[in-house]
């Protein structure tokens, strides 16, 4: 009798292990890939507010000799600064044609990212530009004063509690937040400059509509931030092409994995993830609105 029971309990173990990896993992194999040569699309949807995921595609697919060339498809307003400094980063070590893809927005930190291509092709609709860098710092101080919070501050240095949500910036502090805006504004200069020099754009040329402002794909072309006026079947065709691969390329992407978990409640966790972020004290990439 009691090896029966343990019986049972090892099998309502086993079972429950296996649940839990289908529940939160969506699943334990992955489908297979086509064979030959191919291209590998990498997707940068939404605001960015990390970079692992595509950092690990990217790792992924430069390493992989059946790989011929890396299709970036750009749908994203931008997002944090570090995490676009590191995919860009990421993008800069593969030895193989990066062309860019750009959906309906593909500004600031989307743009910042793009620069790492070859070329870079844009609907004529296309959002995109925005070089620049914004801060912003909720404010409570008239609402605490209202209802009649106060509080106080022992702090280490005069700097500490700077950007606090209960208090106004004093004019050093705007001077310091300023120069960091600075500082991370001429980074993207920067990085901008040395993606476009097959366009001979100047520092002088860059800085002259890198004032935060957005643009449409058919004007960036013009102001040389992009290279072509296409689509993401004009892009595929390109690299296609550039890559020597014949008749219809095979594309390779990751397969976004669906937990059950996120069937069960109806969205995904990230996106609750993403909402909070985009509303704390961070200097982004980003477009304002």
């Amino acid at each position: 009798m009691n090896n029966r029971i343990v019986r049972i309990l090892i099998y309502c173990g086993i079972f429950l292990i296996l649940f839990t990896i289908i529940l939160f993992t969506g699943g334990i194999f992955s489908p297979g890939e086509p064979v030959g040569d191919k291209l590998a699309l990498i997707e940068i949807n939404g605001t960015i507010t990390s970079s692992k995921d595509v950092i690990e595609e990217i790792q992924r697919y430069k390493d992989d000799d059946s790989v011929k060339a890396i299709l970036l498809r750009i749908d994203s307003p931008g997002g944090a600064v570090a995490p676009a400094q590191e995919i860009h980063r990421e993008l800069n070590k593969v030895q193989k044609k990066i062309i860019v893809s750009m959906g309906s927005v593909a500004a600031s930190g989307g743009y910042y990212i793009a620069c790492t291509a070859d070329r870079i092709f844009a609907n004529p609709g296309t959002l995109t530009g925005s070089i620049g860098v914004i801060m912003n710092f909720p404010k409570l101080e008239g609402l605490t004063k209202k209802i009649g919070i106060d509080r106080e501050v022992i702090k280490s240095g005069a700097y500490k509690d700077s950007g606090s949500i209960y208090r106004s910036l004093t004019p050093e502090e705007k001077q310091l937040f300023q120069g960091m805006v600075d500082d991370v504004y001429n980074q993207f200069v920067d990085v901008v400059f040395e993606g476009r020099k097959h366009t001979n754009l100047t520092r002088e040329q860059i800085k002259s509509i890198a004032d935060g402002r957005v643009m449409s794909g058919r004007q960036a072309l013009q102001y040389k931030l992009v290279d072509e006026i296409g689509d993401l079947e004009d892009a595929v065709n390109y690299t296609a092409k550039i890559s020597e691969i014949k008749g219809k390329p095979r594309i390779i992407k990751k397969r976004p994995k669906v937990t059950l978990f996120e069937r069960l409640v109806g969205a995904s966790l990230k996106n609750e993830i993403d909402d909070i972020l985009r509303n704390q004290v961070s200097i982004r990439y980003e477009l304002p609105f």
